[in-house]
């Protein structure tokens, strides 16, 4: 059996990021070997009790949550209870976790954990605003060149934002993070919203979760309905974008993926296009390629796999 993919997933729950971690933990190729919470949907003693949270749904008691940053590098944290309710988790009635959250800061456990760890071994799967990312680069520079290459659910192009007409939301809130993670030359794969916008929920998929009949089942099809709700209004579509679980959905099947290699930067000073993603798609300028860039997904076999994964635990 083929090693497994040591994995860091940073991670501010919500609904999707829930999923995500979900499809994780149900994915023997995957070892999770931490996971960090940060602010983002919702504050952050909402984040990190939601990782919590999913791990023991999960049957995962083990797996080691830790908590980073309270507010985003330079601005004032913006969250998304209207999207994803005031627990961040709205929609099952999950319990409060009895999993203990580890004293250590995630940011120094991202870098503890890149230092020690061999060299290009570790991919890191950020799921939500990039503070934590960014605040261990700034911390220890010297943990880029060991990261294998970091998978990230965030910004747009064609599709514009989500949360201003330029902006998606996990750039939004901490566009200087963003740019200190697009300006490192790690290797990086980008799940923008031009990628995400095509893996809609739908009502037949989320039937297919309850159809489970367990409590990850049950409880996914219960997070979907709440989440959902909030983009079919806003898109007029069947289902809402399932965001986050394209990052972890990449790492078990990247071929379910179409994008190309360009220039990503990052906007952090005008505040009408804060935090825009602007992706040299057509390669106009000579600035150097830094990011695989996501468009297409064929999203039968995603939600195939997510269905299958979740299924197994």
């Amino acid at each position: 059996m083929p090693q497994s993919r040591r994995i860091i997933i940073d991670t501010d729950p919500g609904q999707d990021d829930a999923v995500a971690i979900l499809l994780a933990l149900g994915s023997a190729e995957l070892e999770i070997v931490g996971i960090t919470a940060v602010a983002g949907n919702v504050p952050l003693k909402l984040t990190e009790k939601n990782a919590r949270k999913i791990c023991e749904l999960a049957g995962r008691p083990d797996v080691k949550v830790y908590a980073g940053a309270i507010r985003p590098l330079a601005r004032e944290l913006v969250t998304a209870e209207e999207v994803h309710g005031k627990t961040g988790l709205n929609g099952p009635q999950l319990p409060e976790p009895k999993m203990k959250l580890q004293d250590q800061y995630a940011v120094d456990f991202i870098v503890e954990t890149l230092m020690e760890e061999e060299t290009g071994t570790i991919t890191l799967c950020a799921l939500g605003p990039l503070t934590n990312v960014a605040l261990a680069l700034i911390r220890e520079p010297k943990i880029a060149p060991r990261i294998k290459e970091i998978v990230l659910m965030g910004g747009g192009f064609f599709e514009g934002g989500n949360v201003t007409p330029t902006a998606e939301f996990n750039i939004y809130v901490d566009p200087h993070a963003a740019d200190v993670v697009f300006k490192s030359d790690i290797p990086i794969v980008m799940m923008p919203l031009d990628v995400t916008h095509k893996a809609l929920t739908t009502a037949k998929r989320t039937k297919a979760f309850r159809k489970l009949g367990t409590r990850v089942g049950t409880a996914t099809a219960d997070m979907l309905e709440f989440f959902e709700r909030f983009d079919e209004e806003k898109y007029g579509t069947d289902g809402g974008p399932l965001h986050d679980p394209c990052v972890i959905a990449y790492l078990l099947k990247p071929k379910l993926f179409k994008g190309r290699n360009c220039n990503v930067s990052v906007e952090t000073a005008s505040e009408l296009t804060m935090g825009m993603t602007v992706i040299d798609w057509w390669g106009v300028t000579k600035r150097p390629k830094n990011a695989l860039v996501m468009r297409d997904i064929d999203h039968e076999a995603f939600f195939a796999l997510l269905l299958e994964r979740l299924g197994r635990i």
